[in-house]
């Protein structure tokens, strides 16, 4: 009798083709999903219980001693009369004892804005005004006008805001200078939406509260990697010896985040969720238009610090994936198990929202967070070509 050995091509072929007779294939594709979907549950609750908490049970730090710096306000205006007829006053009101002072920085203005500010400047004599008639070539967005702002600035401390927002208190100033001492140059604050009816107007105050739970957790651990131009503040020195935005001004925006991706440090930079610390803004009225200006902010994360990008990149990829890998591992696996894990991350994702709403005093999107969460997957489908997709070189 003639026997093959081992090792023979034959022997081999036929054992591999009896192993997989045996398994089942569609069996073992959805528990490799299956698989992926729990590690992707895991990424999502780490990122929850070990850095987003640290917004959400933020304690300020108790201080002794409360110095008043002198402070420089400054806001870029483009054909914005309308806005500033609205959100002026509320800057040039401010309760703070100390010196102050307000600059507009009007950017060649085709409206009634230069007027506007001439009325105001006969009132409020704080209100220092910077008439811009030129465009800087190949500077694209505000960079150019904030820039002349900052230099323009009599004082060590700037902060800034939009023509769009107003403080939400008379103490915005007093608060957020409050921040400084010693080490500090900058401060990261809150700047949200007024709230207005509408699915709309949820989508952008909780994309808004979205992006500030990260921010101000990453800066809370130590990683700070960016700020809204809504509402930040730093030294001027700060921003002069790091030669302002001359590495970031090819990029359309990039004023708040990138600047602040590139000169914040652990120990020079702080948050405050002080609530008359908070600016907020008009949202916008139609999908489209947000759409445009969600594409154009996002547009600079790519040029973020390599350990930023990685960190944010896979919250945000595990975040798309979560809900896909969730429908089908409850449909073609086990959905009770399926449905356990997506309860243990709801249960954990819902403290954390709700802690974090309080303090952000965006409360009443709490019995929407679920929803809203959902919506995720959607805005990453729309907003992720922003990545590679080349931006209309607009001011604003």
């Amino acid at each position: 009798m003639y026997f093959r050995a081992a090792n023979d091509p034959v022997v081999f072929y036929n054992n591999m083709n009896t192993a997989f007779s045996n398994w089942d294939i569609p069996h073992l594709i959805w528990q490799i999903v299956f698989f992926l979907f729990c590690i992707v549950a895991l990424i999502q609750i780490l990122y929850y219980l070990l850095l987003f908490r640290k917004m959400a049970f933020h304690k300020e730090e108790a201080r002794n001693k409360m110095q008043q710096h002198p402070v420089s306000v400054i806001i870029c205006a483009r054909d914005e009369a309308g806005n500033l007829t609205r959100n002026l006053p509320g800057l040039l009101v401010q309760q703070y004892r100390s010196t102050h002072e307000v600059i507009v920085v009007n950017h060649n203005s085709q409206d009634e804005t230069k007027y506007l500010l001439d009325e105001f400047h006969k009132q409020f004599k704080q209100l220092h005004i910077v008439n811009l008639s030129q465009e800087a070539v190949g500077i694209p967005g505000k960079k150019y006008p904030l820039s002349i702002g900052i230099k323009e600035a009599k004082y060590g401390i700037v902060l800034l805001t939009d023509a769009d927002c107003v403080p939400a208190s008379e103490h915005w100033i007093e608060k957020m200078q409050a921040a400084y001492d010693d080490k500090i140059e900058i401060v990261l604050g809150y700047g949200g939406y007024f709230k207005k009816k509408g699915l709309l107007n949820k989508l952008i105050r909780f994309e808004a509260f979205h992006i500030a739970v990260q921010y101000f957790s990453y800066a809370l651990a130590g990683m700070p990697y960016m700020g809204v131009g809504r509402n930040l503040s730093y030294k001027k020195d700060l921003f002069l010896k790091n030669k302002g935005f001359s590495s970031i001004n090819h990029v359309l925006s990039g004023d708040d985040d990138l600047f602040i991706n590139k000169v914040a440090t652990p120990e020079n930079t702080r948050i405050i969720l002080d609530e008359d610390t908070f600016t907020l803004s008009e949202p916008k009225k139609k999908f489209g238009d947000w759409m445009r200006q969600k594409m154009r902010h996002n547009s600079t994360a790519k040029y973020y610090k390599p350990k930023h990008k990685f960190l944010l990149n896979t919250y945000s990829f595990s975040h798309f994936l979560f809900y896909p890998l969730l429908v089908l591992s409850a449909i073609f696996v086990d959905w009770r198990i399926a449905l356990g894990i997506f309860g243990i991350r709801l249960i954990i994702q819902g403290i954390i929202y709700y802690r974090a709403m309080k303090r952000l005093k965006e409360y009443d999107l709490f019995a929407w967070w679920w929803l809203l969460d959902i919506w995720m997957f959607f805005y990453y489908l729309i907003f992720a070509p922003t990545l590679w997709k080349k931006q209309r070189k607009t001011w604003m």
